[in-house]
């Protein structure tokens, strides 16, 4: 049985498309021929093995609507139509003052 993997994904990284593409290839380290658009982060995560993503500051592509809510909807969908994918939010560390 292959062993579940855990990924942390800032979706503070991911406000500008480009960016986001980049750095989710870099995370989640798709293949070159990654296609860097929503439909192809959806394929790709549909077909992983056993795999955790953890969003931290999910709030902030929700917020930005257009491309980013939309980039937040292809992550929790892949979560939820793949049978080895987990998608959770979740909220970020606070500091003690």
């Amino acid at each position: 049985m292959a062993e579940t993997e855990t990924i942390l994904l800032d979706c503070a990284c991911m406000t500008e498309r480009k960016a986001a593409h980049e750095y989710l290839a870099a995370r989640l380290s798709f293949p070159a021929w990654y296609g860097r658009n929503l439909d192809a982060l959806y394929d790709l995560l549909t077909e992983r093995g056993p795999c955790v993503l953890r969003l931290e500051h999910a709030e902030v592509l929700e917020e930005q609507g257009g491309y980013g809510k939309r980039l937040l909807d292809t992550l929790l969908d892949a979560g939820r139509d793949s049978g080895n994918l987990t998608v959770v939010r979740v909220e970020a560390p606070t500091a003690q003052e």
